[in-house]
């Protein structure tokens, strides 16, 4: 009888070991995008120790992280297909000179559009006609509540509004985009007033801000909307050019902080980028708008909720490709 029920025990005890085997491959099977600008697997492999006298097999355990939908996904916007087979969510190409629509995809849709809200905050503050030698300085209201991101800034730094506005746009720098917004005459409160009056003025009814900085989901707005605020924008000479240089220096107090764009095309040969601003929360997705042009025509581009650090990059490059082979003459590509 004891013979019998250490027999049965070991077998037992070898059972489980294999069931927890299993598991943790299937794991490794089914790890998914990570959240919050995680564009690989978000795996933890952490190696065991063992002691030199009884060495043992090393182990992985493995962490799995749930993939957190956006706002366009959880209205099914994925499941819309499209010929160029696009990475976004939501597509918009306009022919800047006529505004006729070369390309479009769920382009009606109201959606978060995160750091595209610093070009509506630019857009206000230049048509204020603020001093750009004005110093502004960083203080703990520009704190990021909302996602909790960090900054290059700290806090006491100073720098011209010009410089503050240079880095919100070329870099998305969030604190700087705050501190113009809280400088606004009247304040933030003012400065978001005006956001939300200028995008009325400009026909933007599907649009609706509550920040500065496109850090709250709140902030929203369609495609047809962002392709009106684009070429509005495009209007501002120093919006053209603080949001398409490469790199940029500035001097807060301290050491020099050295600035880089948040869109790799910029820094290009193969593209001709007239304005540009990327955005990224996970309400959100990948987002960027463009005015480029290509082969010889001045064009809008939206993109909004791509999947993967660089797929909104990727379809920008598929719609080039496709306006230059088929040079689509004032005619509409409609996906439903």
């Amino acid at each position: 009888m004891l013979k019998s029920m250490v027999t049965f025990i070991v077998a037992m005890l070898f059972s489980a070991a294999s069931f927890a085997s299993a598991l943790t491959q299937v794991a490794d099977q089914n790890v998914v995008p990570g959240q919050n600008g995680q564009d690989t697997p978000a795996v933890k492999k952490t190696s065991g120790t063992t002691k030199k006298s009884k060495p043992k097999k090393k182990s992985d355990k493995v962490a799995v992280v749930a993939y957190k939908p956006s706002i366009g996904d959880l209205q099914g916007l994925q499941y819309t297909r499209d010929p160029l087979d696009l990475q976004s969510n939501v597509a918009l190409v306009i022919d800047q000179e006529n505004s006729q629509v070369l390309f479009e995809k769920n382009a009606g849709v109201s959606l978060p559009i995160a750091s595209i809200t610093k070009l509506m905050t630019s857009l206000v503050v230049l048509e204020a006609n603020q001093d750009m030698d004005e110093m502004l300085e960083v203080t703990n209201a520009d704190i990021d509540t909302e996602k909790g991101s960090s900054s290059r800034l700290k806090i006491g730094s100073r720098l011209k509004r010009s410089d503050m506005l240079h880095i919100a746009l070329m870099s998305s720098e969030n604190r700087a985009a705050s501190s113009l917004g809280r400088n606004y005459p009247g304040g933030l409160q003012a400065c978001v007033a005006a956001m939300n009056a200028k995008a009325a003025a400009l026909g933007m009814n599907d649009t609706h801000y509550i920040d500065s900085t496109g850090l709250s989901s709140q902030n929203v707005a369609s495609a047809q909307d962002l392709a009106r605020l684009v070429s509005a924008a495009y209007s501002q000479p120093l919006i053209r050019q603080y949001s398409t240089d490469t790199k940029y220096a500035v001097h807060p107090g301290g050491r020099m902080l050295e600035y880089f764009s948040s869109n790799r095309l910029t820094s290009s040969s193969d593209w001709e980028i007239g304005l540009q601003k990327t955005g990224y929360i996970s309400e959100a997705g990948r987002c960027l708008v463009m005015q480029a042009m290509i082969e010889g025509r001045a064009v809008v581009m939206v993109f909004l909720d791509s999947k993967g650090k660089y797929s909104r990059f990727a379809d920008a490059g598929r719609i080039r490709k496709w306006l230059g082979t088929f040079k689509p003459q004032l005619t509409k590509v409609a996906v439903q």
